[in-house]
Formats: C-alpha cells, structure tokens, sequence
C-alpha cells in the first residue's frame, strides 16, 4: 500500500513538472521556437484545430518561424489565427508561406516575463506540496484504520519528503533555466 502511496505521488509530481516546463515553453523570448505556436486554435471547416495539425511549422532562423498550410485555403485563416491570439505577433505572408518574425523584448518585457515565469514555478511548487499533503494524509488514514504501523508512516512520509524535495528542485533548476534565458539579450 505504502509502495502504491509512492508510486502515485511520484506520477503527479512528475506531470507537475512537465505542465511546467509546458507553461514556461509558452513564455518567449527573444528567439523563435516552433512550440510557441502549438497552443494557437484556427477554424478547419468550422471545426477548431492547433495550427500545427493543419500547417508545417519550422525555424526559417533563429528569430523566425516559418508556417506553411497544407491547403491553399487556409494561408489566411491561420495568419488572422496567429495575429489575434495572446502572443503579440505580427505574421506576413510571402505567397504560402507565412513568416512569423519575433519582436525584440524589452528590458521592461524580459522583467515582466520573468515575474510571470515566477509565479509559474511557484505554482508549480505549491502544487507539489499539495501532492504531498495528500500522500501523507493517505498514510495517517492507513494508520486510523491500522493497517500499517506508525513506524511504517514515518518511513513513508520520509520517502514522500525526499520526492518533494527532489521535484522542488527540479521547479527551481527550471525556473533558474527561464530566467537565464530571459534575461540574455
């Protein structure tokens, strides 16, 4: 049971991390990277699709990212598409290939941004804990039902400390990586 304990709140923090890392490959920087638009929704015969599951999306270099439709007819729809989501991006089209060139950040940008990636990692870590709440309330509610021992608890608890603490640090290590990559002009 206790083996159980582990082997779940090991899964939730694992996928803690990776909505993480997701969320912070969100965040941009000054270089272009193709999952920045993976997120990005365009009507495909009146049905909501990602961009990338109607277009081929690649680096044309390290400051633009190239989207080549598979249709003809939707070299339009997925410029509008990338023009009106959050990312502030401004796409041009050159025949159909639109190229999505990435503005410079701003010093005022980069700090807003890395407040923003921050408040992720916090999060990120908060949540972590609450994984380790729960583990733990798991293991006193073996113990009220005595069927493990209090020793057992303990060892338990231990080892869900030690995954906290490894998976805190796996938040901080990444969130260390965003700022870095943030503040590099």
């Amino acid at each position: 049971m206790i083996a159980d304990i582990k082997k779940n709140t090991e899964a939730k923090m694992q996928k803690t991390v990776e909505a993480l890392k997701t969320d912070l490959a969100k965040v941009r920087t000054g270089r272009a990277h193709t999952g920045l638009l993976d997120h990005i929704m365009v009507d495909y015969y009146g049905n909501p699709t990602p961009v990338n599951q109607v277009a081929a999306i690649n680096l044309i270099d390290a400051r633009t990212i190239g989207v080549q439709p598979w249709e003809k007819p939707m070299v339009s729809k997925v410029e509008k598409a990338i023009r009106d989501s959050d990312l502030g991006l401004n796409p041009a089209t050159n025949g159909d290939v639109i190229r999505v060139p990435m503005p410079m950040l701003t010093e005022e940008r980069r700090k807003d941004l890395t407040k923003v990636v921050r408040g992720e990692a916090e999060d990120a870590r908060v949540a972590v804990r609450n994984v380790r709440r729960d583990a733990n309330d798991q293991l006193k509610k073996l113990v009220k039902d005595k069927e493990i021992s209090e020793d057992d608890e303990h060892r338990g608890q231990d080892d869900v400390q030690k995954l906290t603490d490894k998976y805190i640090a796996e938040v901080d290590k990444l969130l260390a990586e965003k700022e870095k990559e943030l503040m590099t002009v």
